[in-house]
C-alpha cells in the first residue's frame, strides 16, 4: 500500500515542479538583475554547446562563435533553469526512492542475520544436549556392562539344587 502512494507523490511533485519551472521562466524575463544573470550563463552554455557539437562533427574550434542575441539569449537560459528544475526534482525524488529502499534492504539484512544469529545458538544449544546424552549413554552402557558381568558371575556360582538329595530344611 505504501509503495504505490509514494509513487503517486512523486509523480505529483514532478507534475507539480513544471508550473513551478514555468513560472520561474517568466520571473527570470523580468527581474533585471536575473536577467542579467541568465543570460550571461545562456552566453556561456551557447559557447559550450558550440564547442562540443564542433569537436563531435571534427571541426575547427578556433572559430569565433557568435553571443546570442539577448532575447534568444534568456528564452535558452529560462529554458535551461526550467529543464534544470524540473530534472532536479525528478533526480531528488529518484535519490529518494533508492535511499528508501535501501533502508528496507538494510532492515532485511539486519533480520537475516539476527536469524542466522538465533540459528547458531539454537544449533550451539542442540549440539551441547547431545554431547550430554552422549555422556549419559555411556554411563548406561557402563552400568549395563556392570550390571551383566555382576549377574553372569552370580548365575555362574550359583548351585542348582540336586532333586536326588533331601532338603534341610
Amino acid at each position: 500500500m505504501a509503495l504505490p502512494v509514494i509513487k503517486l507523490g512523486s509523480l505529483l511533485v514532478r507534475t507539480i515542479s513544471k508550473p513551478i519551472a514555468n513560472r520561474l521562466k517568466r520571473a527570470a524575463t523580468y527581474h533585471p538583475r536575473f536577467r542579467g544573470l541568465i543570460v550571461d550563463l545562456a552566453q556561456g552554455y551557447h559557447v559550450w554547446t558550440s564547442k562540443m557539437q564542433r569537436h563531435v562533427l571534427g571541426r575547427s574550434n578556433t572559430l569565433e562563435i557568435r553571443p546570442l542575441v539577448e532575447e534568444r539569449a534568456v528564452q535558452s537560459a529560462t529554458d535551461l533553469l526550467g529543464e534544470l528544475f524540473v530534472f532536479s526534482v525528478a533526480g531528488c525524488a529518484i535519490i529518494y526512492e533508492v535511499q528508501r529502499s535501501s533502508r528496507g534492504e538494510a532492515k532485511k539484512e539486519e533480520r537475516r542475520k539476527q536469524d542466522l544469529e538465533t540459528m547458531k545458538q539454537k544449533n550451539e544449544e542442540l549440539a551441547a544436549e547431545v554431547e550430554l546424552l552422549k555422556q549419559r549413554i555411556q554411563q548406561l552402557e557402563l552400568y549395563a556392562t556392570a550390571t551383566a558381568t555382576h549377574r553372569y558371575w552370580k548365575l555362574r556360582d550359583y548351585q542348582t539344587p540336586s532333586f536326588n538329595q533331601p532338603r534341610v530344611h
